[in-house]
Formats: C-alpha cells, sequence, structure tokens
C-alpha cells in the first residue's frame, strides 16, 4: 500500500488502517490520538471502508468494527470513545469517565456539542469530519487534551479560542503550555465560496488578503487553517506549538472522505485523543 506522506504529520498503517498523527503529540508519551482516513475498515458500498459515522446509513455493526479497528490501531478502548454531537456551533462539553460509550454503547444523551475537553485518563475523546477542520489541544502541564470541530461556521466563530479559553477556565490550563494540532481537511486550494461567506471571514481580525483568493463571479478561496492557526496564535498558544496539515482531504478523495468531492454520498473520517 503506498502511503500519502506528509511533511507535518506522520502516517502510519496498523493491519490495514492507516491513520495519522502530529509528531508534537506523538513525543507525548501520555497522549494517545489519531485522526482516520477511509482506509482499513469493514464498511461497504458507497461508505467502504473505514466510516466513522452511525448517522450516515450504514450498517451499525459495520461501523461498531471500525471503531474497534481503529481504536485497535492508536492503543485506546472503544468503549471508552465519547463522540460528539456537532452542530457547527461552538459549544463545549467537559467529558468525565461516566461519560465513556456515549454514542457507541449508548445514546449519546446530548445535541449540539462541537467539542470535547476531559482530564480523566482513558476517556476517547470523538469528533467527525468530512472536510471540516479537525483541532487537537494538549496541555503536558496539567494533564488535559481536547478536540473541536472547526467547520467554516465554527472557524468564523472562533471555536479554536472558545476550547483554549475552556480548557484553562475549567481546566486551570495555561496558553502558552497548550500544544495544538490542525488536522487533514479542505485546504486553500479547494476551499470555495460565495460572497456573503467571504465577507464574514474578511470581517475577522484574525484575517488579511492572503487568506483569500479571489476566484471572480463573486467566488472566492478560503484558507480555513490560516485563518485557524491565527485563531489559536491569538488566543495565547505559542506559534511553535501549532502543528498545520498539509493534506486536503478534497484533493485526497481516495484516502479521506469529502463532503465537496462526494456530497452525502460517503461515510466519515474522525478525530481521537485520549489520556492514557
Amino acid at each position: 500500500m503506498d502511503l500519502l506522506s506528509s511533511q507535518t504529520l506522520t502516517v502510519h498503517e496498523s493491519n490495514g488502517v492507516v491513520y495519522y498523527t502530529f509528531p508534537a503529540f506523538d513525543a507525548l508519551g501520555f497522549i494517545r490520538h489519531g485522526f482516520s482516513t477511509r482506509l482499513g475498515g469493514v464498511s461497504t458500498g458507497i461508505y467502504k471502508s473505514m466510516n466513522l459515522s452511525f448517522t450516515r446509513g450504514d450498517d451499525p455493526h459495520s461501523v461498531r468494527e471500525n471503531f474497534k479497528r481503529f481504536c485497535h490501531a492508536i492503543h485506546v478502548d472503544a468503549s471508552n470513545v465519547v463522540i460528539s454531537a456537532q452542530e457547527h456551533h461552538t459549544a463545549i462539553y467537559n467529558v468525565t469517565a461516566a461519560d465513556c460509550g456515549r454514542g457507541i454503547t449508548r445514546e449519546r444523551g446530548y445535541s449540539d456539542i462541537d467539542g470535547l475537553i476531559t482530564n480523566h485518563a482513558e476517556v476517547v475523546l470523538c469528533t467527525q469530519y468530512a472536510d471540516c477542520v479537525p483541532l487537537f489541544f494538549a496541555d503536558p502541564v496539567k494533564k488535559v487534551v481536547a478536540t473541536a470541530h472547526a467547520g467554516w461556521k465554527g472557524t468564523a466563530a472562533r471555536i479554536g479560542a472558545v476550547t483554549v479559553e475552556r480548557m484553562c477556565s475549567d481546566y486551570g490550563c495555561s496558553p502558552n503550555a497548550i500544544i495544538a494540532g490542525i488536522g487533514p481537511s479542505i485546504g486553500f486550494c479547494c476551499f470555495e465560496v460565495d460572497s456573503p461567506v467571504y465577507e464574514i471571514f474578511a470581517a475577522m481580525d484574525e484575517s488579511d488578503t492572503s487568506c483569500f483568493k479571489d476566484m471572480g463571479n463573486g467566488k472566492y478561496h478560503v484558507d480555513l487553517w490560516e485563518i485557524n492557526r491565527r485563531v489559536l496564535v491569538k488566543s495565547g498558544i505559542a506559534t511553535e506549538n501549532i502543528t498545520v496539515t498539509d493534506l486536503c482531504t478534497r484533493c485526497h478523495p481516495d484516502v479521506f472522505w469529502s463532503h465537496r468531492a462526494e456530497g452525502n454520498t460517503r461515510g466519515s473520517l474522525a478525530a481521537f485523543i485520549s489520556l492514557v
């Protein structure tokens, strides 16, 4: 199998399961994490093969097996996974051990949750994607981890900064201790919007002309990676503590699920992070 390489992330293959990690997170021995691809699962048809969503019409038995295989690859327990309930807002949920299994072995029991934080060991946080930007966070001092789903609405609403604020207010973290990762998602090359959405981004303090490309006819390309990076820097995370992906999901639909490439006939990717 030829693996899609990256200059900023590390690609792994374990029993056919292909996934990516951030070297800065790998260096912390108390963290397990990974971002999935569409490779290494058991789903069939339009979901072939590593679909990690129960809400897209796939056989739930296949999805559960996919979770088991992925979690085995990154050395966490699938029964401890807690899945978000994403609505493209900025609500963050503080996860404890009592939440293990939500979205996997039992109903989630909540809605409108686009970010998850925990300081409980063995809990596995999971957010889901198909072009939107996955944000990973870890505080090696306070032993806190988080993941947040930054779609274009979440990016514009600065969910990255909201997550940092919650890590600090609820867990005593310091921004200058936090490391962050911006995972595989739709790149500047492919994220095209119309004028009303462009104007929302153009009004952000974190953006400037380098974040946009005028494509003509009222269409613009927007650099979600750079805008999210700047949001994180403005929230107090040191520039050198942020790793930015170089993998566009839309450019590589053979490796990643992409809503822009495939519409609704697809599975979902997922970001996982856990304290050991």
